[in-house]
């Protein structure tokens, strides 16, 4: 082999190698880090709209509790497989309630509501398990949430992580 054909075998090598190398890297960010995600529908209006792409951090919860307010995706209760993102409203060991458009948490109306929607229906009450949280989306009225699910909570294990940010098509941190 000549001293061209070494030299070009040479840098194939050094390319496919970075090409691995950045691979195993997307990989390990992509299933231990962070997920990206595209919203489907209007659930979460007017906070996460229809189509906006955002940024999901898996690693929230490795070293702290989920909060009441954060807007976390998760796997739904009712089939284990969907993904989900909605706000948590309901924290362990909690009483939740709607009750003429007020959402009731222990008897006291939530606040602040994260929406300024007004819910149509009365819901619950729901006691929530130790180890569970309860979601709402904040277009109360066109959400399929923890009100309407035969599963009504969301276990800690099935939270994949909190939304930090919107990146398309308007950049904004989520709230």
């Amino acid at each position: 082999m000549n001293e061209k054909n070494r030299k070009f075998l040479t840098e194939i090598l050094d390319i496919t190698k970075i090409f691995f190398t950045d691979l195993a890297i997307a990989i390990t960010v992509n299933t231990c880090l962070i997920a990206n995600a595209s919203v489907p529908t209007g659930s979460m209006e007017t906070t996460v709209m229809t189509g906006d792409r955002i940024i999901i951090n898996r690693l929230s919860y490795k070293f702290d509790s989920p909060k009441r307010g954060d807007i976390v995706s998760f796997i739904l209760p009712d089939d284990g497989t969907s993904q989900y993102l909605k706000r948590i409203i309901g924290l362990p060991g909690e009483t939740l309630k709607g009750k003429d458009g007020v959402v009731y948490i222990d008897g006291a109306p939530l606040d602040p509501d994260y929406t300024d929607q007004v819910i149509n229906e009365d819901f619950g009450p729901f006691t929530v398990p130790e180890g569970c949280y309860f979601m709402m989306g904040d277009n109360r009225n066109n959400s399929w949430d923890s009100r309407f699910w035969k599963n009504k909570y969301v276990s800690l294990d099935a939270i994949i992580g909190k939304a930090e940010f919107c990146y398309f098509p308007h950049p904004r941190i989520l709230e």
